[in-house]
């Protein structure tokens, strides 16, 4: 689904949402510091030099009920899924990246309401493969955000990834097909899952055994 028909249907079902709580006023101040708070929350959610990066992912998410999340033509609407693909990237991936910086490039976020919220952002990840190579992943995400008590979460989202410019980084990343966002030979769900740091199609394959 394109990022811009996205985000008008999920601006369209939060307003649905949010119609039984009546008209809401927000001035340009109120929008700025609200925007500001989300981007701190995710951009703390993603800095791949803290510890704990599935929980802290993870936590982008309400703990319970459904959340839908679309990616490389799949979808999921199981929490349980969306984190069993968080933990999948990192385990087989993400772990393998060295010195990673996850850049935000663009960020844009439009505040519907003091608690409903529409994100799109682009961004990309530098780091060096085991073979201490540069590699990039990149892409962009949108996100719908709903605030629950003193927190966001990411009640929808779908994600998509930047195009790959072949160059000498990509020998170490050929030999095998793989699903969108896992390293080669890594071991995937059978469900397609999707989630926030599922991100680039060509990534850095485990160390060799």
């Amino acid at each position: 689904m394109p990022t811009r028909s996205l985000r008008i249907s999920a601006a369209a079902w939060l307003a649905v949402s949010l119609a039984a709580c009546g008209p809401q006023t927000l001035s340009a101040d109120d929008r700025r510091s609200i925007a500001d708070s989300l981007a701190r929350q995710v951009k703390a959610a993603s800095d791949l030099s803290q510890p704990n990066v599935v929980e802290r992912m993870l936590s982008l998410y309400p703990p319970a009920g459904p959340i839908v999340s679309a990616s490389a033509g799949h979808m999921t609407t199981s929490r349980d899924t969306l984190a069993m693909g968080i933990k999948a990237f990192w385990d087989n991936v993400g772990v393998n990246m060295r010195q990673p910086q996850w850049v935000w490039d663009k960020m844009v976020v439009d505040v519907l309401a003091p608690n409903a919220a529409i994100m799109t952002a682009t961004y990309h990840i530098p780091h060096f493969t085991p073979q201490n190579q540069p590699h990039v992943i990149a892409g962009a995400w949108t996100a719908a955000f709903e605030k629950r008590g003193s927190r966001w979460y990411v009640v929808q989202e779908h994600l998509s990834d930047a195009p790959t410019i072949p160059d000498s980084t990509q020998a170490a990343t050929q030999g095998g097909a793989t699903m969108p966002g896992m390293a080669p030979g890594a071991t995937m769900p059978k469900t397609p899952a999707t989630g926030m740091p599922r991100r680039g199609s060509k990534n850095p394959p485990p160390p060799p055994r």
